[in-house]
């Protein structure tokens, strides 16, 4: 018996050891085909990085400025300026206008700011244990730097989206994977399907002009990658984090939408403030050949307080550079404008007379407003006003067809309304459109209301336009001080200022000084001594009301394009005495 049982045992261990010995092999074998499958995908992943890399590169190397696919292309890296980025609180979110988040930066901050570079986006600051997952930017070299090898090379891949694009896809469905492949064919042509093992960063441009319903509370909770859902879904439970946690999500956006998204989903918010003053010279310095030109733009700028805030945001020192190149070699001697409303005229002027030239056979010395001219004018006007109201920046055919804009007019007008469609790729041909800036757009909100005003009588800013609907003989005379009032009393009652800049617009525009350039667009002028005496009083008498801050410093800036400096400089003065300001 004993015999016996030591033969089972001797058997039995041989049987296991035979078993540990097979389980092993398999594992090594098993071990072997992950170094293989490790391999491989490393392979796929690095040929797959280099040409979106290449790719990218190619994309972002140039800029064309302010406006979309059109003029000369000109190297980023030539161009670029720093722009000042700073952190602010995780839930200091916001729905003010950016032009007077840019004033407001102006003044003396009140706590220490933190500076940060783009490069460091996404690296956790001193005495934070938790990694960087998603940045809400209000206001991108970061891909170009990393498409160049220059920055950023722990990150594998660089996706960058723009809501203008993902706004097409609204009906469609796709699952995280598929939405990749089908802007970067690069992933799909590589066979990769999944990016756990990856660092993966996700680029959302302009958040303000999204048309998805993007639902944090309701939205079905989405986890796997491969699972298809409509876009407004997908980009929900990728900034909850449902969807890949592993990645690092960038979302850009003015100031007016950032609360779109819940402050417990974003780990850091940071603020563009655009140029600091060396940035600016510095711009103007890259943009003018010309030393003598360049010195007498700086110092320019420096003149209007105005001018030299607004400064601070760079399509508006292309805007600037723009005019005041042209007046400067125009005009030689002749007074530069000092107000915003003086710049956007003559910007729109430059915009027409380039078009006349390139499209129309014109010479410089022609009239800038033929009768084609006028329409396209009133009709971007129309547009602007309409899709203000509404609280749109983007737009689609539907909305140019409304207004009877013909598409392809309108694209000759590249330096103030541009279209924006992704042609790169051929991946769908919906075209989506937009005014180069919302300054741009607000102009020419403006200045709608106020032709319609005096060529036709109808104030746009009532509720009752029945006036316009009477034969003439029996229509009431319209007085410019009530549009402009009524325009006052709108502006102040806006909760979140996106009338403060129109409203500036608008009583530059009742000058009269301000219609000698506009002439060919108006039947008659409007404004006379007696309105404008009557505005600045009206204006004068609503410092006395209970506002805000920054209600009283755009009241002040109304003020400066009425040219009215002393009252501005006295109010302002006392303003800051009281310490209000």
């Amino acid at each position: 018996i004993i015999h016996y049982m030591e033969k089972k045992n001797h058997f039995l261990w041989e049987n296991i050891g035979t078993f540990v010995k097979n389980e092993l092999k398999k594992i090594q074998k098993d071990e072997d085909k992950r170094i293989s499958l490790k391999i491989c995908l490393a392979g796929l992943m690095g040929l797959c990085k280099r040409k979106l890399k290449t790719n990218l590169n190619k994309k972002f190397q140039c800029v064309f400025e302010g406006i979309a696919k059109a003029g000369n292309p000109t190297l980023l890296n030539q161009m670029f300026t720093e722009i000042y980025i700073m952190e602010g609180g995780t839930a200091e979110v916001n729905d003010e206008h950016e032009v007077r988040q840019i004033e407001i930066a102006s003044r003396k901050p009140d706590r220490p700011e933190t500076t940060i570079r783009r490069e460091d986006i996404f690296k956790a600051p001193p005495g934070r244990d938790e990694p960087i997952r998603t940045v809400m930017t209000k206001g991108v070299k970061f891909t170009l730097d990393w498409a160049e090898g220059k920055a950023n090379q722990d990150i594998q891949f660089i996706f960058p989206f723009t809501f203008r694009e993902l706004n097409v896809l609204k009906e469609k469905k796709y699952s995280l994977v598929e939405l990749v492949d089908h802007f970067f064919s690069e992933t799909k042509e590589a066979g990769i399907c999944r990016f756990e093992e990856f660092q993966v960063v996700f680029i959302f441009d302009g958040l303000d002009e999204c048309r998805l319903p993007l639902d944090f509370v309701n939205t079905e909770i989405l986890t796997d990658v491969t699972e298809a859902a409509s876009v407004g879904v997908l980009l929900t439970n990728l900034i909850r984090g449902n969807l890949l946690p592993s990645a690092h999500l960038w979302i850009t956006t003015r100031p007016a939408a950032a609360n779109q998204i819940p402050p417990e989903c974003v780990d850091m918010v940071t603020e563009v403030r655009g140029f600091t003053d060396q940035q600016k010279e510095e711009y103007f310095r890259k943009r003018s050949r010309d030393k003598k030109q360049e010195s007498r733009i700086n110092s320019h700028i420096k003149t209007s307080r105005s001018l030299h805030i607004m400064c601070h945001i760079p399509v508006f020192c292309w805007i600037t550079a723009t005019v005041l190149e042209d007046v400067l070699k125009t005009r030689e001697g002749g007074e530069l404008p000092k107000t915003l409303t003086e710049m956007y005229i003559h910007f729109l002027v430059v915009q027409s007379k380039l078009k006349n030239i390139k499209y129309s056979g014109g010479a410089g010395t022609d009239s800038n407003w033929n009768k084609e001219t006028k329409k396209m004018i009133e009709s971007l006007g129309k547009l602007a006003f309409e899709q203000l109201q509404k609280g749109n920046l983007i737009f689609y055919e539907s909305d140019l067809t409304e207004c009877g804009i013909d598409i392809r007019s309108a694209s000759v007008y590249s330096g103030v309304f541009t279209q924006i469609f992704k042609e790169e790729r051929g991946l769908y041909q919906d075209k989506v459109f937009c005014f180069v800036h919302l300054s741009v757009q607000e102009f020419l909100a403006a200045l709608h209301v106020h032709l319609t005003f005096i060529n036709s009588g109808v104030n746009l800013l009532s509720e009752e336009q029945t006036n316009s609907r009477l034969p003439k003989v029996f229509r009431v005379k319209p007085k410019v001080k009530c549009l402009l009032q009524s325009a006052v009393d709108e502006a102040l009652q806006s909760p979140n200022g996106h009338l403060d800049l129109f409203l500036r617009f608008l009583l530059g525009l009742s000058l009269q000084t301000n219609q000698t350039l506009l002439r060919g667009l108006m039947t008659k002028t409007g404004s006379i001594s007696e309105t404008y005496q009557e505005t600045v009083e009206y204006i004068k008498k609503k410092f006395s009301e209970d506002l805000s801050a920054e209600r009283s410093i755009n009241l002040f800036h109304c003020l400066n394009e009425l040219n009215d400096l002393h009252t501005a400089h006295w109010r302002l003065s006392g303003q800051i005495k009281n310490n209000n300001l």
